[in-house]
């Protein structure tokens, strides 16, 4: 009887092995099935691809599928509801901050001294002056007729501001007919229109072949150089001071043109070095010979090695018009002079003056003309960074340029004509100039954003349309989602936040796109209501620590025309606070799901601001 149960246990025991090691066997083995098939679906290879974007149809975490991008220019209330949102919605701000910019306020810049134009450069409020309101647009606002039509015509109800055309009415700047502003093309420096004046510099500078292809325009009025500059390719910055007259910026923007609100005073202009192909200027009441040169030095800075700086207006050509501009011969000949004078100093070669415009090119190099110091207070520039110009005081200095092997060679290496230059390899890449970043990461970093804007057409297939002009990307990278959507029917803002680790807006302009420095705790340097699409990608992870999201949300919806479209790229627990305020701004939203699958912990949130505008609310 005990050997009978012995033998029992002892079988038992056997059998009780056997099924153990068979079951772990059985899960080793599904775990590994499991485990290649992931990886063989996010690879790419086979099918996976076409499995994986057949789940992610039908798991789509789409929380508003009849989300509509398109305009439809009516006028209604408010909604009371936002769902679910537990956040308060956001009431209206009052009528009066209809053209509400932060930064520039009137009121605020007067607090400030004159000097240098001081008052005129950004002062942002206070955080108990914030206001945490939906700017409001004006009665009767309509979306804005497409390019190229809004280039000659805004309408009236948009901008409803007549003082330009009294103050510039025999200058050509713009004409008030009927329900619209008409913008002929001219300008107080170019009374026979802004094509007759391009071609004037086109004869001198190469802007048809591509070499020109980023310009900067001081002080640019309604922006129409850059608005005309736009047939020849060349991709324009221009900015004015906020009513110094009034709304030129908001009409620039109204009309499609790349413009902020900005002004040559005391502060650098948030740009790094070397990066436009020309600085233009005119008559844009500059003081150039001031300031032992300071505004010239300026420029130099953001002028590429080669490029051009077009100065017309007074004091050029003053022997013909000295008595036109109420200033005495003398006056006009002792500013020409000290111009000339800095310009030598900063190493530029005059190659023109005809008709009231000169044209300085920029040297190559500092070995193709040694920096002539006779003044000992003017030395080269000691910089922490290349990039460290946010708030930071314009100095009497020249900025050094890349050191160079012979006298022919461009400092920071020569860049391809547009449109080539828009995905080779930026000089700065290849050079090894900007950290993190290698020629192999700029190429798949491209390959990654046309994947990312094929994704988002299949959401929102306006997209290059030309119902969205005015793009801005808030944390641009190395503007590849710009250069995925490049064309002539739209433009984009790129934005390089100032706490980024690394800076990388040189490499946007040298790819032949335009963008500046922003902190967005901050309000941007616009009007409300002139942009038309903003896209954001991980702004709101970086700015976890920085600034409260509402901040950040509400100056989107500031710039954001109505029935304008947002595309937020985040993390999905950033991305559901972000979600609940948009709702209560009234946004209309739709969550997704990363390109890549449900599992990513990435989304991707698709908004539309609701139509709405003051003396509305009968309809």
């Amino acid at each position: 009887m005990a050997i009978l149960l012995g033998c029992g246990m002892a079988r038992n025991f056997t059998e009780n092995r056997t099924r153990n090691t068979l079951i772990v066997i059985v899960v080793f083995g599904l775990c590994s099935f499991f485990y290649l098939l992931g990886a063989w679906q996010r690879s790419g290879s086979g099918g996976g691809d076409r499995i994986q974007n057949w789940v992610n149809e039908q798991t789509k975490c789409a929380q508003l599928p009849n989300l509509n991008f398109e305009t439809h220019h009516r006028a209604s209330d408010l909604p009371n509801d936002t769902g679910t949102s537990k956040i308060k919605p956001f009431e209206p701000c009052d009528e009066q901050y209809t053209d509400y910019t932060p930064c520039e306020e009137q009121k605020r810049a007067m607090t400030f001294p004159r000097d240098n134009m001081i008052y005129r450069e950004r002062h942002c409020p206070p955080e108990k002056e914030k206001l945490y309101c939906l700017i409001p647009a004006p009665n009767g606002y309509v979306a804005p007729f497409r390019w190229p039509k809004s280039r000659d015509f805004v309408p009236y109800a948009n901008v409803p501001h007549k003082s330009l055309t009294v103050e510039k009415a025999i200058q050509n700047w713009v004409h008030y007919e009927g329900n619209v502003f008409r913008f002929p093309g001219g300008g107080t420096q170019f009374p026979q229109g802004a094509d007759t004046y391009i071609d004037q510099l086109a004869s001198v500078i190469p802007i048809a072949e591509g070499k020109v292809r980023t310009a900067l325009d001081t002080g640019c009025g309604v922006a129409s150089l850059g608005a005309y500059l736009l047939k020849k390719n060349v991709l324009t910055m221009s900015f004015a001071p906020r009513d110094n007259h009034e709304a030129q910026v908001q009409f620039a923007l109204e009309r499609g043109v790349p413009a902020y609100i900005g002004v040559l005073g005391s502060i650098k202009l948030p740009f790094p070095p070397r990066v436009f192909d020309m600085a233009h200027c005119s008559r844009c009441l500059i003081p150039w010979s001031g300031n032992n040169g300071m505004y010239m030095m300026e420029v130099d800075r953001v002028l590429r090695p080669g490029g051009y700086w077009v100065l017309s207006g007074p004091p050029i050509g003053w022997k013909i018009h000295y008595k036109g501009w109420q200033r005495t011969k003398e006056d006009l000949r002792n500013e020409q002079r000290k111009i000339e004078q800095f310009a030598e100093l900063l190493c530029w070669k005059k190659i023109s003056e005809k008709d009231g415009i000169a044209i300085w090119r920029k040297r190559l190099n500092d070995k193709s003309c040694s920096m002539k110091q006779d003044n000992s207070k003017i030395g080269k520039c000691e910089l922490a960074t290349d990039n460290d110009v946010w708030y930071k005081k314009m100095e009497v200095c020249i900025t050094p340029l890349p050191e160079v092997n012979s006298v022919s060679e461009v400092a920071g290496g020569q860049l391809e004509p547009f449109p080539k230059r828009l995905n080779a390899v930026p000089p700065r890449i290849s050079l090894g100039s900007v950290p993190d970043f290698s020629v192999h990461s700029y190429e798949d970093d491209n390959k990654l954003w046309q994947k990312h804007v094929k994704a988002y057409k299949k959401i929102n297939n306006l997209l290059d349309t030309g119902r969205y002009r005015n793009i801005m990307d808030m944390n641009a990278g190395l503007g590849s989602f710009a250069a995925a959507l490049e064309s002539p029917k739209l433009w984009v803002m790129n934005v390089i936040p100032t706490i980024a680790n690394t800076s990388t807006l040189g490499v946007i302009y040298e790819r032949g796109l335009i963008g500046m420095y922003h902190d967005w705790c901050e309000g941007f340097s616009t009007y409300p209501r002139t942009y038309d699409l903003i896209h954001s990608n991980a702004i709101f992870s970086l700015y976890q620590n920085k600034c409260k999201f509402e901040d950040i949300l509400l100056e989107m919806d500031r710039i954001l025309r109505p029935e304008g479209a947002v595309i937020i790229r985040d993390k999905v627990d950033a991305l559901v606070k972000v979600e609940k305020i948009a709702n209560a701004m009234r946004w209309k939203t739709r969550l997704a799901d990363h390109e890549n699958g449900p599992h990513v912990p990435e989304k991707i949130l698709f908004a539309v601001k609701q139509y709405w505008a003051t003396g509305n609310k009968s309809s």
